[in-house]
């Protein structure tokens, strides 16, 4: 599929510090990029050189096939910009809120309908007539969200959207950030929490020191530290189950311990149906089934030497 955003080289450099450095990736429409790492690792400032609001000192920048600048607010108009820092007004409700933006985008034509569509996006329908100044946190964020989709960008930032906001605004937030792929919006969205990324993002590129270390969807990232996936199946007559179960191809060694059958294996997700298979007909009985696979962060250890969150 065409690229929406393709960014190649992006350096930014703050006296002698190399805050960015060779930073390159693309984004499809209806993908969601995921750049992942910790404060300071560069994100915020590949972002605003994605957004041409902050000077590149490399690289090029190229959204839906148009060369991206500082200088030109038109060669912009086909990315929104959510940032960190909350820009709402907060004496005006958040139907005013985004008619004010929609006006500033040049919408005036169809502003109702679009606005409609925005808070029924957001989840905001219900307070949409309530001053933004009485809203949670995590309520206005959405809002946010909401402005910076308002014109109907070919590629959405989001930069750490969930900051600072509590689990159940968060999880509302993340709702709203799900539902952008399937209207065909390249989203990119930067985040150090470790549970988003692998929630929301369909590629994922992980930065540290202001390098793209490794890249990829879920899998393919596990599949850089080389560790299998543990499946424990609680069993009963389970007489020469292990054997059989051992012998599936992609299945590195089961172990019998007790009435717990420990499988060790690549991509146990899709030999689940199979093992259980294989384990019934030896005449065992199944009683409980779990899965243990390698998550970002131990990928994120292994390519870093550090946890996400130092």
């Amino acid at each position: 599929m065409e690229a929406v955003l393709r960014c190649e080289g992006l350096v930014k450099r703050f006296d002698d510090r190399a805050a960015v450095d060779g930073v390159g990736f693309e984004i499809a429409a209806g993908e969601t990029y995921g750049l992942l790492g910790p404060n300071g690792a560069g994100k915020t400032t590949t972002i605003s050189m994605v957004c041409g609001l902050l000077k590149r000192d490399e690289g090029t920048v190229i959204v839906a096939g148009e060369p991206i600048d500082t200088s030109s607010v038109e060669e912009r108009r086909a990315i929104g910009y959510v940032p960190q820092e909350i820009a709402l007004y907060p004496d005006l409700t958040a139907r005013e809120n985004l008619r004010f933006f929609a006006r500033l985008y040049g919408l005036s034509d169809r502003m109702d309908e679009r606005v409609d569509e925005v808070l029924d996006v957001v989840g905001l329908t219900d307070r949409a007539d309530d001053k933004a100044e009485e809203y949670s946190g995590g309520m206005q964020r959405r809002l946010n969200i909401g402005i910076g989709m308002l014109h109907e960008p070919d590629l959405l930032i989001l930069d750490e959207p969930t900051v600072g906001v509590d689990p159940q605004s968060r999880n509302a937030i993340l709702d709203s950030v799900a539902a952008l792929g399937s209207l065909g919006m390249a989203v990119l969205y930067t985040t150090h929490y470790m549970e988003e990324a692998e929630r929301l993002c369909d590629r994922i590129g992980i930065i540290d020191e202001g390098r793209i270390v490794a890249e990829g969807d879920r899998r393919e990232l596990i599949g850089l530290i080389g560790e299998a996936d543990t499946v424990t199946l609680q069993i009963t007559g389970a007489d020469g189950c292990a054997e059989r179960v051992a012998a599936i191809e992609g299945v590195e060694s089961a172990q019998l311990e007790g009435e717990e059958l420990i499988i060790i294996a690549h991509n146990a997700g899709s030999l689940l149906s199979e093992i259980l298979v294989v384990v019934r007909d030896a005449g065992a009985t199944v009683k409980g089934v779990n899965v243990d696979e390698p998550d970002l962060e131990a990928v994120f250890l292994h390519l870093t030497g550090k946890a996400l969150r130092d």
